[in-house]
């Protein structure tokens, strides 16, 4: 019986192409709109590391000062201190620790055609490749005993490698780097994380990827320059190791645990541990310890803007809107459709067959609406592309959201044609066919 009302449908609608694609066109606008609004969100709001990141946390320590602060107030800044991310890495605690900041280097490529440049990396520690599941096309991370002696070391991207030394293997090479030889120890494959919530200072959230990587004992020992916000509650004195001693926050630290039932135990040594401390005339706020695993960190740092969920919340109004002009539309086409509903039911037709077959000719009008729809909804994802490189990583549809498409529109039109459905089964077969 489906697929004779189905066909039934497919046959009205052929009777009033105007009115059809009218109907059509509208739904389409609509779905469009919200779909492509939808889709931005959820690639910004998206689970980065899926399967682990509820093993996956960040601490935040206040170390402010107490003058001025009201108690339960946000900190000033989403970052740790030097310090505090040193006894971190040396505490044991997790699987893993890493602690990094971002940085910017010159570089003079070993093709002469090319021309010095500055590229944007990262100064994390070892653990960090395993923790965010890195993968290599060549060679491997650093090794420990590098670590420990700071040397001059470099993984890069491929993109990079490819840029620096063209298609072949370059690990082992040599490459000047903030005018030092470093050695090429490894070779990304083409992998970003999106957002990039390892690292949610110096830039957006929504980049493509690190250049290249270097060790953090590396980083601080050629005193390279932070790319990214640092917030200091007191002045600093000049030099480098001034900054490492104070209580300027400019790094992020990360612990993996075992399982996420260990999270326990990580903040009660992270209270333990802020204890200490203020024994030491530190962390004199004594503000709650904070830990976050990765899609908490995303929400407390606001990764996804509210403008964001407006903008989504705004087009889904617009949905709505189409969805009253389609009801319209939908009304107009079954009233003058009033003679045939007579004749059905006076030849034994009940209200709810009536009801079945407008039903899913409306079903065949969001079908047709979401094909069309979706179609709007690429070439508007495609215009956002175009907007600014985040935009470019975020407006991407996903088999996830291809679907969604489907039965948004669908679900949208049926939705649309239960009032008009409603009244078509309300007409009464004496009065229609007594008016023949």
């Amino acid at each position: 019986m489906f697929g004779y009302y189905f066909r039934l449908g497919v046959r009205s609608l052929r009777r009033n192409p105007a009115l059809t694609a009218l109907m059509v066109l509208t739904l389409a606008v609509g779905v469009a709109a919200s779909v492509s609004t939808l889709t931005i969100l959820h690639m910004m709001s998206s689970d980065p590391i899926p399967q682990k990141s509820t093993r996956l946390f960040v601490p935040l320590i206040d170390p402010g000062p107490v003058k001025g602060y009201t108690p339960g107030e946000r900190p000033e800044d989403i970052q740790i201190t030097y310090q505090d991310a040193m006894n971190m890495l040396k505490s044991g605690q997790g699987v893993r620790r890493t602690a990094l900041y971002g940085v910017e280097a010159s570089v003079e490529p070993p093709r002469r055609e090319i021309a010095p440049f500055n590229m944007g990396g990262l100064a994390p520690t070892r653990d960090f490749f395993a923790m965010f599941d890195v993968p290599f096309d060549y060679g491997q991370p650093w090794t420990e005993a590098d670590e420990a002696r700071a040397a001059d070391v470099v993984v890069l991207s491929r993109a990079m490698a490819d840029k620096l030394f063209g298609d072949v293997n370059p690990v082992g090479r040599r490459l000047n780097l903030m005018g030092f030889p470093f050695t090429v120890v490894g070779v990304t494959a083409k992998w970003k994380m999106l957002p990039r919530v390892y690292l949610l200072q110096g830039g957006s959230p929504y980049v493509t990827g690190e250049e290249f990587f270097i060790p953090l004992p590396t980083a601080i020992r050629h005193e390279t320059q932070h790319r990214g916000g640092m917030s200091c509650s007191s002045n600093v004195g000049p030099g480098f190791a001034a900054r490492l001693a104070s209580d300027c926050t400019w790094i992020t630290a990360w612990f993996e645990t075992a399982s996420s039932g260990d999270r326990g135990d990580l903040q009660s040594w992270l209270d333990s541990y802020a204890a200490e401390q203020r024994k030491l005339g530190r962390l004199t706020r004594n503000a709650p310890n904070q830990l976050f695993d990765a899609l908490g960190w995303m929400e407390y740092t606001h990764v996804v803007g509210k403008d964001s969920q407006l903008q989504t919340w705004l087009s889904f109004g617009f949905l709505a809107l189409c969805l009253v002009n389609t009801i319209g539309l939908l009304l107009a086409k079954f009233s003058v459709r009033a003679t045939e509903i007579g004749v059905r039911r006076a030849l034994g037709a009940s209200r709810t067959e009536i009801f079945r077959q407008f039903l899913i000719e409306t079903a065949v009008v969001g079908l047709v609406g979401g094909v069309l729809g979706l179609l709007l909804a690429f070439g508007a994802l495609a215009l956002i592309r175009m907007s600014s490189d985040s935009m470019a990583a975020v407006a991407h549809m996903d088999w996830e959201m291809l679907g969604l498409t489907f039965v948004i529109s669908v679900g949208a039109a049926i939705l649309a044609g239960l009032l008009p459905t409603w009244r078509a089964c309300q007409v009464t077969p004496a009065i229609q066919l007594k008016s023949q």
